[in-house]
């Protein structure tokens, strides 16, 4: 045991059991090297395939080129046709983007049994398509079933009615001298209620073509087995807040039996530049009603949001109705319905509204201008126009340069104060309403606008082709369209002896004149005292 030796010094043929500082310190640099190459170079690979592509956004790439309504079959013709009409072809015109998934295609068929209650809208529109398209589609996708629009001007003209009359549920009827001659006859035409809006123009004589019609559409409702009837312009979208769907179904399908009409306050769009040429799709804050507001927070905001207007909103404030179809109902005017043998129960909304798309565009101001034949002056508006907003808008309209005419109406209608905003926003009288817009660009990018035109052209195509007897019908329908006329109430000398004869037969029974279009409430109606106390309160909301 003495010859063996052991030795605590590790061998130099073996190696150390220590790490090595400079090993450790290589590893973590190759790490944090790759941890950075890795996301770069998929970022560079992902420009390259841009820059191929030509596309703005990777996710399209793959992305077939026709892009149809989900769920919808392959159609080369309603897919690639790219015809439309007017200027329908830019603002309704497919685009490259995610589809929209709510149905199946675009003719939105309701004739199931379960889908209750069925419900309809009707309007006197002269809209355009790139107008009137949007409008149908947002409602069918919001739960409405059948649309009687009565229509004149550019709605009446051919290559637009021909679109309309193919889509499911829409009925288009005609301003013709038949259809005149058959509401002078109405019973409404002959009754007191509705006569002090007789013989005058432009937004008087609409009123009552309003009216008129909507007494028509009922019966129009009742044949189709509809339960509710809405009456709406085509710048006004049903917004059905407070519901799970966004469904107008399910929101009157809530209201208790016993309640016979629904009031919708309405929202007035605020527009944020000078320069909107879709409404529908780029209008996103809204002036909230009266109705939705506590008083304090109404009026103690009131003189910041009239921003040196004649009132609160520029147009109307009442809202807007649904009536439930039954015996004896009757219109009260384009915003109310009535009961010939009950006053109606009446229910207001606490969430749900009409959105007003008013004086959104520029172009409103010469447009309605050029509707009215009346004198630009103080006394002579009052002729034309029942609201205080609209004769000022037209008489800028008519006497001001362009110039002039676009500085009031970013003065009047523009919101740019980008402060006033924020406070307006924070305080609730003004509000962010997106759901629309959203519905609305689906529409459009998955194409439905597009399609619908181009079926309408295809088989007016085909119709034309079949045989000599179809063309010749087709001649006759396209005849009668041109008798479509908008004849100024009272201008005939005859028509005007003939419809109003009954008015000189003494009434059993005296009804409440129609409901006008109203501005919401102003300070003027309420006492002085009670305004002290509404804003002294106001100062506790608004720090």
């Amino acid at each position: 045991m003495a010859g063996l030796h052991f030795s605590l010094r590790p061998s130099s043929s073996f190696p150390t059991s220590h790490p090595n500082p400079l090993s450790s310190q290589n590893f973590l640099s190759r790490l944090i090297l790759l941890l950075v190459l890795l996301p770069l170079s998929l970022a560079i690979f992902s420009f390259f395939l841009q820059w191929r592509s030509g596309s703005g956004d990777p996710t399209t790439i793959w992305s077939p080129e026709l892009r149809e309504f989900p769920g919808k079959q392959s159609s080369s013709v309603l897919g690639r046709d790219k015809m439309s009409a007017g200027c329908a072809t830019d603002v309704l015109g497919q685009r490259s983007s995610p589809t929209f998934p709510y149905h199946r295609d675009w003719k939105f068929n309701y004739n199931a049994s379960n889908l209750r209650p069925k419900i309809c809208i009707t309007t006197s529109t002269s809209a355009g398509l790139e107008q009137v398209l949007p409008w149908i589609f947002y409602h069918k996708v919001i739960g409405i079933a059948n649309f009687f629009l009565f229509v004149e001007g550019k709605a009446a003209s051919l290559g637009v009615s021909e679109v309309l009359e193919g889509i499911p549920g829409v009925k288009v009827i005609y301003r013709t001298r038949e259809l005149e001659k058959q509401q002078s006859e109405s019973r409404i035409w002959n009754e007191t209620w509705l006569s002090g809006f007789f013989y005058k123009p432009c937004n008087y004589e609409l009123f009552v073509k309003q009216t008129l019609n909507m007494e028509m559409a009922i019966v129009m409702a009742r044949d189709a087995g509809m339960e509710w009837i809405i009456h709406l312009d085509t710048d006004e979208l049903v917004h059905p807040a407070g519901t799970l769907e966004y469904s107008v179904r399910e929101l009157l399908s809530d209201i208790p039996t016993n309640v016979d009409m629904v009031v919708f306050p309405n929202y007035e769009g605020s527009v944020e530049r000078d320069n909107i040429k879709e409404p529908f799709s780029e209008v996103s804050m809204f002036k909230k009603n009266y109705d939705h507001l506590s008083r304090e927070a109404y009026f103690g905001h009131y003189t910041e949001a009239t921003r040196e207007n004649p009132n609160y909103f520029l147009t109307y404030g009442n809202g807007k109705s649904a009536a439930r179809i039954q015996d004896h109902l009757r219109p009260n005017g384009a915003h109310r319905w009535h009961n010939y043998m009950k006053i109606p129960n009446e229910m207001r909304l606490d969430e749900a509204a009409i959105l007003h798309y008013t004086y959104s565009k520029y172009s409103d101001l010469t447009t309605r201008r050029d509707r009215c034949g009346c004198k630009p002056t103080k006394k002579d508006v009052k002729r034309c126009f029942m609201l205080e907003f609209d004769r000022d808008a037209f008489i800028i309209a008519s006497i001001a340069t362009e110039q002039e005419m676009l500085r009031w109406y970013q003065d009047h209608v523009v919101w740019m104060d980008k402060a006033l905003k924020q406070k307006l926003l924070k305080n609730g009288i003004l509000t962010r309403i997106y759901t629309p817009m959203v519905i609305i660009q689906g529409l459009r990018e998955s194409g439905v606008f597009s399609s619908v035109i181009a079926s309408a052209r295809a088989a007016l195509s085909a119709v034309n082709l079949s045989s000599a007897g179809v063309i010749k019908s087709s001649s006759i329908a396209v005849s009668r369209r041109e008798q479509v006329f908008s004849r100024k109430m009272g201008d005939s000398q005859e028509f005007h002896a003939t419809a109003r004869k009954m008015l000189e037969v003494e009434k059993l029974e005296s009804h409440s004149p129609a409901v006008p279009p109203l501005y919401p409430p102003s300070m003027v109606d309420f006492s002085d005292a009670e305004m002290v106390t509404l804003l002294r309160k106001a100062s506790f909301f608004d720090p």
